[in-house]
């Protein structure tokens, strides 16, 4: 999992847990963030990571683009 993309890491973890876009918009920002980011189009900044890191109880550095 940590050899991929962080938006297929995301989206990953989002789909285990059965979430949508929408419940990440309090984490992430705008609903049109959250879009660009899981379609790949937009990288994840380090405050977003450590905010998803937390939420997701997981390293911040998966959602890092390397």
């Amino acid at each position: 999992m940590g050899e991929s993309p962080p938006h297929e890491i995301l989206e990953y973890l989002m789909e285990v847990r059965s979430l949508k876009e929408s419940n990440l918009v309090d984490i992430i920002g705008s609903k049109d963030v959250v879009t660009e980011i899981i379609d790949g189009k937009r990288n994840i900044s380090t405050n977003r990571a450590k905010a998803l890191g937390e939420f997701f109880c997981v390293s911040p550095k998966l959602f890092i683009s390397l």
